[in-house]
This record gives C-alpha cells, structure tokens and sequence, in this order.
C-alpha cells in the first residue's frame, strides 16, 4: 500500500507518441486546449494525486517536448523510450528509471499525455480503489454508447476483471459489450515490475502491449478489477484536430459551467471560451463573443464584452470593457475601456480612467481619472491623474531607430489633434491648442499653441486640376457668386420691391 499522506508512489505520464494524425509539426501532446497543453493537463492531473515521483516518457520530439514539460513541472524525470515499441515498454524503461535508487513499492499510475480532461479527483479515486481491495491491477473503464475500436473489458461472475479483448479479435457476443478500456491503470509495483518481464513482442504488431499485464497478474494469483467512470470525456484522448476540437469544446463548457456556479454571469456561453488559468470574481458579467485567455483576471461587478478578448490582462472592481482586443494589461477599478480599442502589454489604466473608442495604447501608464477618450494613441507614455486627452492625439515615440518617452501631468487639457514629439514633458495643468505640435517642453499651467498663418490660394483647383469633379463645383460655386453680386435691374428690383 501507498501511504495516505503521499500518494501513490509514482505515475507515469505516457508521451511517446508520434501524433501523426494532427498532422502538424507541433507534437500532438503539445496541442492546447483551455489555455494549456494536453501534456500539461496530464500532468496537473498527475501532481493532484501528489505521487511520491512522476515520470514522463518521451520519443518524438524529444528535445521540444523535454523542454516544455520540464518548464511546467522541473521535478518531473524525463525517460528516453528506446528502439523496442509499444506501451508495455514505455512503462518498463519509465519503472527501470524509477528504480535507480531503489525499488518502488507501492501503486504505480499509468496514464497519457493526451487525455487532457482527465482529473485528480478520478486518478483518486483510481489508486483508493485499488489499494483498498488490495488489487494486483485496477484498470480505469468507461461504458460508451458505441464502443467500436476500443478494448473490451471482459468480466468473471465476481465482476473480476478477466480480460481485454481488441475489437479486431473480438467475437461478436463481445463487440456488444459496451465497456471499454481506458488505459488507464493502477498496479501493484512489484506485480507490474514481475509480469513485464514476462511480456514479450511476440503479436502481429510486434510491441510489448501493456494490456499483456492483466492476464500475468491474474495467472501468478493477483485481483484485477475495474473502476468505471460514466464520464467518458475523462478517457477521452485526442488524436486528431476533430478531436481536439471536441475536447476542447466540452472543456471550455466545463469551465463556464464552473464559473457560473460560482457566481459568474455568462449571457451566452456558446460564444464564451475561458482559459482554465483565468480568474473571475463573484458578480462579474460576461457578454458575448468574449474570450479570456493566460492569466487574465476579472474582479467584482466588472463586466466584460460584448466581442472581447483579453490576454494576461487584469479587469478591476466594476470595471467595464467593451469591444476591446487587450494583453498584458491593467485596467483599474470603476474604469472604461471601448470601444474598438486596442490595449498593447504595458498599459495600466487607473482607477475610474477611460480609454475609448478606436484608441492604441502601449507601455503606458494613464492615472485615476484621466481620459483618453477617441481617436488616438498613446505609447511609451505617463500620464497623470484627471487629464484629459483631446481627439485625435498621438504621442510620437518612434524616431525611426529608438523609442522615447512622454511625459503628461496631472489635469492637463489638451486640444484635438495635438502631437506630442518624444521625448517631451507636459507640466500639471497645461493646456494645448487644437492642432499643436508639442516638441519643447510644457510648463505647467502654460498654454502650447504652434499656428501659422492661413494662407488660401485661390483658383487652386481649377487651374490644377481642370476637368475634375472639384473643378467643375468650384467654377459652379463662382458663377453662383458673380451672379448674387452683380447689380440688379431696375425690373427685378422693382418685382423684389413688390414682393
């Protein structure tokens, strides 16, 4: 038996797969769904349990996928699968490297790295099982609707499990079983150590199966039985992008299911997609098309959508954000944001502030109260409080080779239309004119205008552009003039006098 107060001994993640149905050079444990690869679901699952070791088995892709699992999960042993295939020798190279040190005791898990909606909660229940009836092999099943392609689970009249029998060699008293295998595992470590030097690649496909496992720890007098899940989606692995796809749908429907029984509104979950890593608040309200992805959290009474996505990005108390593509922000409690507004990472928007329709901002910090309201854009800037920011400005940051930085102060008004030349600074309660071009420095309270004289060139457009549209309104527009100007006749003074 595993101690209680650590878990199973050890679990093997299973990973060696090629993946070659997802057609894609990304390994197919790498795929994501929920904001987080199929190998890292598999592995959350995994650490839930609190094994004493965990170990991964790796072949395709090795270094890439090595890598990814080891930024997820540094204590976690990468195994090296060798030339010999099948699962019956993953698990062998993974349990030889596992005993290094010394021999394990205790229940070993067998799982895969892509059965991404796998949880804790039924690796427990798993390991409880077994240990508690004293199982050589606890096998995890399934009963599905239709079976066809999977291993049946064949039975004794203790409802012991006897076998597993490959649709391809089933009979067909056999195919009308409904209960399938997962292969998913708990075994004894010493039965599991014993019996797979015993399996051997002497089948058609010429791999060590590790199914071969349950018929020797059955023959040498061991317990194999079966715990059942009525959750398919559990077992479910993915092997393509159709697959993958469903999976990731009925995650996404678990997560906001999760979320709305925890007190979160979502006004239409089928066009609402949730990272697994995001975290709302009670009384928050999503609206449509809205998608939360990374680390993005939401607090209290904020409201977010509709047509919204958001990345690593942190929504304040009451907060609302409204058509707005945003990452790697900060919006403060009680402001706005949209909409049609565009937040690159770096931007921080204070409490009660706004930033509105059809504006950029990036690597920005805007204080409480201030308002970015329209038209604009704002980089590589600091802003003070309860400024506000006319239509239409822009801070000029880019001098072609570095970036340069702006500097507003507090309650500063600025006209439409206003550029500011970085690197410029704006004093606390300056203002500009409509159309300004800031490139010295503001004193506060001071009042920045750059004007030039109007200059109309009459006759422009129609010695310029002869024949044109413009053209031909512009002589119209003289001729209408010349006529409202010339002197009357008397006749038609005298017929306006009448009237």
């Amino acid at each position: 038996m595993s101690p209680e107060t650590n878990g199973p001994a050890a679990v093997i993640v299973l990973a060696a797969g090629a993946g070659t149905r997802m057609k894609s050079r990304t390994p197919k444990i790498l795929h994501e769904i929920g904001g987080r690869s199929m190998v890292g679901h598999a592995l959350l699952a995994a650490r839930a349990i609190n094994p004493l070791k965990l170990a991964l088995v790796v072949r395709h892709e090795r270094d890439r996928v090595a890598e990814h699992v080891s930024a997820l999960d540094p204590e976690a042993l990468i195994v090296d699968q060798d030339e010999v295939p099948g699962t019956g020798r993953a698990v062998e190279v993974a349990l030889n490297a596992l005993d290094a040190d010394a021999h394990l005791t205790g229940t070993v898990v067998v799982t895969y790295g892509d059965v991404p909606l796998l949880t804790g909660e039924l690796l427990a229940e798993l390991v409880s099982t077994h240990e508690s009836e004293a199982n050589a092999v606890t096998v995890l099943t399934a009963v599905l609707d239709d079976a066809t392609g999977y291993g049946r689970i064949l039975r004794a009249e203790d409802g012991t499990v006897t076998g597993i029998r490959e649709h391809k060699d089933a009979t067909e008293a056999e195919r009308s079983i409904r209960e399938v295998n997962s292969g998913i595992y708990a075994f004894d470590a010493a039965v599991l150590r014993t019996a797979l030097e015993k399996v051997t690649t002497d089948n058609a496909q010429g791999e060590m199966y590790l199914t071969d496992v349950l018929g020797l720890a059955r023959d040498a007098g061991g317990r194999v039985a079966a715990v059942v899940t009525e959750d398919r989606w559990q077992v479910e692995g993915a092997n393509d992008r159709i697959q993958l796809s469903a999976l990731g749908a009925e995650h996404n429907r678990r997560i906001i299911e999760a979320w709305m029984r925890a007190g979160v509104t979502v006004v239409d979950p089928s066009t609402t997609w949730i990272d697994s890593t995001v975290t709302l608040d009670e009384d928050v309200r999503l609206l449509p098309n809205t998608q939360l992805h990374g680390s993005t959290t939401v607090a209290r009474d904020a409201v977010v959508g509709p047509d919204t996505t958001l990345t690593d990005v942190n929504v304040g108390e009451g907060a609302k954000v409204i058509r707005t593509h945003g990452s790697g922000s900060t919006i403060g409690a009680k402001a706005s944001v949209g909409p049609f507004t565009y937040l690159r990472p770096g931007t921080v928007l204070g409490e009660t502030g706004k930033i509105g329709a059809f504006y950029e901002t990036k690597n920005v910090t805007i204080g409480r109260g201030s308002k970015l309201s329209h038209l604009g854009y704002a980089g590589d800037a600091e802003i003070g409080e309860d400024t506000n920011i006319g239509c239409g400005n822009i801070t000029a940051n880019y001098d072609g080779e570095k970036k340069h930085r702006t500097v507003i102060g507090s309650g500063v008004r600025t006209g439409s239309n206003t550029v500011f030349v970085a690197p410029v600074t704006v004093g606390d309660g300056a203002y500009s004119g409509a159309g300004a071009v800031i490139r010295k420095d503001v004193p506060a309270g001071a009042l920045a205008v750059s004007l030039a004289a109007q200059r109309n060139a009459e006759g422009w457009v129609i010695a310029n552009r002869p024949g044109s549209g413009s053209a031909k309104l512009a002589e119209a527009a003289q001729e209408l003039t010349s006529t409202s100007t010339s002197p009357q006749s008397p006749a038609t003074t005298e017929e306006g006098n009448q009237a």
